[in-house]
């Protein structure tokens, strides 16, 4: 049975605003910083340090290791996090206590990684950590279609897409900041996380879902949470695919950072202290991209032209390394790919909202869709070690230049969607 919605009349051009919206608006922000400063510090600095303390002779084949694990346990967190929140029925909705429980079990886990000091430990602890905050991620990325008007989702996506982008890159400062403190650092992730997400909660309370009659549950009814047919709804496949490529295609060289610059650019132990710097160069492009795109989509009423628009500063950012392997020129990549990152995050939710096939499985369908946001941040430094010991770093960027072009041609034959 699906969940009646005030704000869900197609019909409506303009339609009322309300506070709750309002808050929901700006709420999502703080709570993708805290998930997204997860992910951004862990994989992209204090993850990698910890692999590198271990064994330095074979951080690359660890790290790789490591995060392929957890990549696998994200991909299939999500989509389960999505279909037990669609059921869940409750006084509190569908989607907090998946949010509030998903926050404190992650916390637990980043604790633990904290007193890390094993490869099979640290392996142990992220992917509890990745389990954990995917099942609070998926229902909370649900809130769009449950409860956000179509005429503003283009600015809530990119309220959203700021959140995410302001997590990571802000996660990077943190993690390079305590690069000599990394127990604190995961102390700190976790607390923020846990405080941000239950008053996200508590300020944005839903309605409760005690009546509503939940599907009965079948056996191939839980696999096929896994599973969306790309024939019966072939919008949402692309729409998939564009996310996957592109993600992956900016992840493969952002997400592995820390070794590019401390063997590709040469700035060895310094590097980890330079990471701030760069972050912040990323932040105000991220920001002058966002809260221009999103809102801009909304009024034009156009998705896929800023997707292509994307692709390709992506795409010439990955050149700039390629070419000039110095300070400069990852100032010069780190300002363009935010560019380019910043207007396809803004308005690629916005986008998958309108091609969901179901308005009764919202969160397991978007559960499936956030696989192709969530594994390329979790695997792309796998999927870089790999490139890394058969081409070198330089492989990285003429690789992440054609997932970029890729995905935006994925989303060119989307028919429901201009």
């Amino acid at each position: 049975m699906t969940q009646p919605s005030e704000h869900d009349d197609k019909t409506e051009a303009r339609p009322r605003i309300d506070r709750s919206v309002k808050r929901l608006i700006g709420g999502i922000v703080p709570a993708n910083m805290a998930i997204f400063a997860v992910w951004g510090a862990v994989t992209g600095i204090l993850l990698p340090l910890q692999i590198e303390g271990i064994d330095p002779a074979n951080k690359v084949a660890n790290l790789a290791i490591v995060t392929s694990i957890g990549a696998l346990a994200a991909m299939i967190a999500q989509p389960v996090a999505g279909m037990l929140s669609d059921r869940t029925r409750s006084r509190f909705g569908r989607r907090a206590p998946f949010i509030v429980g998903g926050a404190l079990i992650g916390g637990l886990a980043l604790v633990g990684m904290a007193v890390g000091n094993t490869l099979v430990h640290i392996a142990i602890a992220w992917i509890i950590v990745q389990v954990a905050y995917n099942f609070a991620q998926g229902p909370l990325s649900a809130i769009l279609p449950d409860r956000i008007p179509r005429a503003v989702r283009g600015t809530f996506s990119a309220m959203a897409g700021l959140g995410v982008m302001l997590g990571a890159f802000g996660g990077q400062v943190l993690g390079a900041s305590l690069a000599e403190a990394i127990p604190t650092a995961y102390l700190l992730l976790a607390g923020i996380a846990l405080v941000v997400l239950t008053l996200f909660v508590v300020l944005n309370p839903d309605r409760s879902s005690t009546d509503l009659v939940p599907a009965r549950f079948s056996l191939r009814g839980f696999l096929r949470t896994f599973w969306v047919n790309p024939v019966a709804h072939p919008d949402f496949a692309w729409a998939f695919a564009g996310r996957l490529l592109l993600y992956t295609g900016y992840f493969v060289a952002v997400g592995y950072q820390l070794y590019i610059l401390q063997d590709y650019i040469g700035l060895g132990d310094s590097a980890a202290a330079m990471i701030p710097m760069f972050g912040l160069i990323s932040m105000a492009g991220l920001l002058i991209a966002t809260v221009v795109s999103g809102p801009l989509s909304d009024r034009i009423g156009r998705r896929k032209v800023f997707v292509f628009a994307s692709s390709a500063l992506v795409g010439i950012a990955m050149l700039v390394p390629l070419f000039m392997p110095t300070v400069g020129g990852w100032i010069l990549f780190s300002v363009i790919s935010a560019l380019g990152f910043g207007m396809f995050q803004a308005v690629d939710t916005a986008l998958i909202s309108e091609v969901l096939p179901s308005d009764e499985s919202f969160a397991k369908d978007l559960g499936v869709v956030n696989i192709a946001g969530t594994l390329p941040q979790t695997v792309a430094p796998a999927v870089a070690g790999l490139i890394i010991l058969v081409g070198g770093y330089a492989a990285l960027f003429p690789i992440g230049l054609a997932l970029a072009v890729l995905g935006a041609l994925a989303v060119a034959p989307i028919k429901s969607v201009r």
